[in-house]
């Protein structure tokens, strides 16, 4: 008997007919004999109803309201859950996020778990039970590190596709499925804007072994496996094309070149628990250099509200910024073994007129700031420079 840990989306339970396929698909594996662990997200849509119903009352909502709001989605899901195992003759018992004592920090709207209490949940599935547990909820939100504390066999990630591809399908038409990926490589993709795992949950597999296994809901073809690094991997140059909207642009100008510096401008977007993602200092010539960084828009206002504040302290002449950036990354445990793999995506993207605003490198990936226009274009002359001949890992 296996202790296997299911997580399905929102689009996997957006609606009643959908959640009695996961509810027929949780008991034909609890069938098997396996024990379960099942996690759910709010039906598709249900937490951008509830965010905009907040946005509706105040344009600055407070983050913890927020986070009561939207958590009501999930409990909507297990309770339909349960209600549809039980109706089918699969005993099954619903647990929030506080049930099972899942505990967080208090950064509102993008916790982290501290710990989780897995004793109630051992107990349920000790008397036969399918266990049913809300996603994004926690105590002082998210779902995980489970599979973790439970020393599950395999996790299971069901999604509206059918695994990990190597760029987004919907704009890169040559984007193929990925029968397996590394730890490594999945937790930048997930980190540079593929939608299809949360970074937490990729490195909470990787630190404690626990295998994950991204498939489709509605189908019962094989997924994508998430393991450990293995060597053939290195042979292929690059695994992925991915991209992510979510970016904007914050420059501070002429701002006198200064030891502290950075210090005194990125201390207080940290203090506020706004996350840095690029930064460029370009060289000084006068005393003076333009600082730019990113950060995502969801935080734009309040991390150009505390640069505002502090750049006339600064000494800086002004403050710019663009929200219409987004960023185009490649990523392979290959890059670490070959050469000239930058030089390759930047001349891919200059022979279509695309211009590089700001570059990121890491040993196995390669990001660039673009115009957002021009983030489709980027994202399929990249596929097709590394990817569409059939290069890709199978």
């Amino acid at each position: 008997m296996s202790l296997i840990v299911q997580k399905y989306g929102g689009t996997s339970v957006g609606d009643v007919a959908r959640i009695h396929n996961v509810a027929a698909r949780v008991a034909a594996c609890r069938a098997r004999g396996d024990d379960l662990v099942v996690v759910v997200s709010a039906m598709a849509g249900e937490t951008n109803r509830l965010l905009g119903l907040a946005a509706e009352m105040c344009s600055d909502a407070d983050e913890r309201e927020k986070d009561v709001l939207v958590a009501t989605g999930e409990q909507v899901t297990v309770a339909l859950l349960a209600i549809a195992l039980k109706a089918a003759g699969c005993p099954a018992v619903s647990f929030l996020g506080h049930q099972v004592r899942i505990a967080t920090d208090s950064a509102f709207g993008k916790a982290r778990i501290t710990s989780i209490d897995d004793s109630r949940i051992g107990a349920a599935l000790a008397a036969g039970k399918v266990v049913v547990v809300a996603g994004f909820q926690g105590v002082d939100a998210d779902d995980n590190m489970l599979a973790a504390a439970m020393h599950a066999d395999g996790c299971e990630i069901y999604t509206d596709v059918e695994g990990v591809f190597t760029s987004d399908p919907r704009i890169c038409p040559h984007a193929r499925k990925l029968e397996r990926i590394s730890y490594d490589e999945m937790l930048e993709l997930a980190s540079l804007g593929a939608k299809v795992l949360q970074i937490r949950s990729v490195e909470f597999a990787k630190r404690y072994g626990v295998p994950l296994h991204v498939r489709s809901t509605f189908t019962d073809t094989e997924g994508t496996r998430v393991v450990e690094e293995e060597a053939s991997m290195e042979d292929v140059l690059v695994s992925g094309v991915t991209y992510d909207r979510d970016e904007a642009k914050i420059t501070l100008v002429r701002v006198p070149d200064q030891p502290g510096l950075a210090a005194r401008v990125f201390g207080p977007i940290a203090d506020a628990n706004i996350s840095v993602d690029m930064i460029i200092q370009n060289a000084s010539a006068d005393g003076t250099t333009d600082l730019t960084f990113t950060v995502p828009k969801a935080d734009f206002r309040r991390a150009l509200g505390l640069v505002e504040a502090h750049a006339r302290d600064l000494g800086a002449t002004g403050v710019r910024t663009d929200a219409d950036v987004a960023k185009v990354s490649i990523v392979g445990l290959g890059m670490r073994s070959h050469a000239g793999v930058a030089a390759k995506m930047f001349r891919a993207l200059a022979d279509v007129g695309i211009n590089i605003q700001m570059i990121s490198t890491s040993e196995i990936k390669t990001s660039v700031v673009v115009d957002a226009k021009y983030v489709e274009l980027a994202v399929r002359v990249l596929h097709d420079a590394f990817l569409g001949g059939g290069e890709g890992r199978g």
